[in-house]
C-alpha cells in the first residue's frame, strides 16, 4: 500500500512538474542539448500526425493529457504543407491548428516543436510562416523550430541554402531558441551536414529520423560518426515499425535505438498522435479527440511509447 501511494505521489509530481520553468531557455553546448544553466537535458515526447489529416487532435486537451498521463516534456505540431487541406491550400486554418498546440504547450509548461512538415523546399512560404511564428513566440523559451521535415531527393547543398535563409528569417526575431535542420533522404544522411555544417548561428541541431523496422545499426553508426565530428543530433521523429508507418513492430530493434539514445543523451519524439489505420498511429479508431485515453484506446505503438515515456525523469534521465 505504501509503495502504491509513493508511486501515485511520484506520478502526480511529474504531471505537475514545471519543465520549462525549471530548465528555461535551451542551448546547445558542443553536441549536447542543455538547459539554461548549462546542464544536459534530454526531451522525450510525441508528435502529432499531419495537421491536414488529423486536425481534431490539435487542441489544448490532448496537450494537457500528453503531459499528465504520458509524461511528455515536448510535443511536436506537424504542419502539413502540400496535401489537400494543408497549409498551401488553407493557410489560416492550418496555422490555427499549430498555434492551438503551441499555446497549450506554453500554458502547460512544455517544450513544443513547430514542424514545417514537408518533404520539399518551399522557401518563400516557409520564410513567411517562420517570420510570423518567431515574431509571435520568440520570447517564449518553450518553442523549437523544425524548418524542414525529411527532405527526400534534394542535395545537402540545396537543403543547406534553404535552411540558411529560413534561419536568418527566424534569427531576426528570435536570437536564441533552438532550430532543427533536416538532411537528405528522409533525415538519414546526417553524414553530409557533419562534413559541411551551417555556421551562420548557434543553437542549431540536426534531425535524424528512424523507423526500427527499416533502419538498423548502420544508421546508429552513421549518426555516431556525425556526433563525433561535432554534429548535435535531435531525433524529432521515430517509431518501432517500418518506414512506411505500417507493418509489424520490431521491438528488439526499437529497444536498441532507445538504449542508444539514452546512452548518448539524444532527445526523441515518437510518431504519431493520430487514429489512422496504420501501425504508427498510436490511437485506435474511436479514441477521444481530446485525450483521457484508456489503455484500451491505444495500439501497440501507443502502449509501448507511453511505457517508454513514463520511465524518464523531468531532465530526461531514467528513473
Amino acid at each position: 500500500m505504501k509503495r502504491l501511494l509513493l508511486l501515485l505521489l511520484l506520478t502526480t509530481a511529474f504531471a505537475n512538474a514545471q519543465v520549462v520553468k525549471n530548465n528555461g531557455n535551451l542551448q546547445v553546448i558542443g553536441t549536447q542539448l542543455c538547459n539554461q544553466k548549462g546542464n544536459p537535458i534530454v526531451l522525450h515526447g510525441m508528435s502529432y500526425g499531419w495537421s491536414c489529416f488529423h486536425p481534431s487532435f490539435y487542441n489544448k486537451q490532448t496537450v494537457k493529457w500528453l503531459k499528465k498521463d504520458w509524461n511528455c516534456t515536448v510535443v511536436r505540431a506537424a504542419l502539413g504543407i502540400e496535401p489537400d487541406n494543408g497549409y498551401l491550400q488553407n493557410p489560416e486554418v492550418s496555422e490555427k491548428l499549430i498555434t492551438n498546440v503551441v499555446d497549450a504547450a506554453i500554458a502547460n509548461d512544455l517544450y513544443v516543436i513547430i514542424d514545417w512538415h514537408s518533404h520539399n523546399l518551399n522557401l518563400k512560404e516557409a520564410k513567411d510562416f517562420f517570420d510570423r511564428m518567431s515574431k509571435k513566440y520568440g520570447k517564449f523559451p518553450n518553442v523549437i523550430y523544425e524548418i524542414v521535415n525529411e527532405p527526400d531527393q534534394e542535395s545537402w547543398e540545396e537543403v543547406k541554402a534553404y535552411s540558411e535563409e529560413v534561419i536568418a528569417t527566424i534569427r531576426k526575431n528570435d536570437a536564441d531558441n533552438i532550430i532543427l535542420v533536416g538532411s537528405p533522404h528522409w533525415d538519414q544522411d546526417v553524414h553530409l551536414p557533419a562534413e559541411n555544417p551551417i555556421k551562420i548561428t548557434t543553437n542549431l541541431m540536426y534531425t535524424m529520423h528512424f523507423y526500427a523496422g527499416t533502419h538498423k545499426q548502420w544508421l546508429r553508426g552513421r549518426t555516431d560518426d556525425a556526433i563525433k565530428k561535432g554534429l548535435p543530433i535531435f531525433v524529432s521523429e521515430c517509431a518501432g515499425m517500418e518506414a512506411t508507418g505500417d507493418a509489424a513492430m520490431d521491438y528488439e530493434e526499437w529497444q536498441k535505438f532507445i538504449d542508444w539514445m539514452d546512452k548518448n543523451k539524444i532527445s526523441w519524439v515518437t510518431w504519431s498522435v493520430s487514429d489512422k489505420d496504420e501501425t504508427c498511429s498510436v490511437l485506435k479508431k474511436g479514441a477521444s479527440a481530446t485525450g483521457k485515453w484508456k489503455i484500451s484506446d491505444l495500439k501497440e505503438s501507443g502502449t509501448k511509447t507511453r511505457e517508454y515515456l513514463k520511465a524518464y525523469n523531468e531532465d530526461g534521465s531514467l528513473k
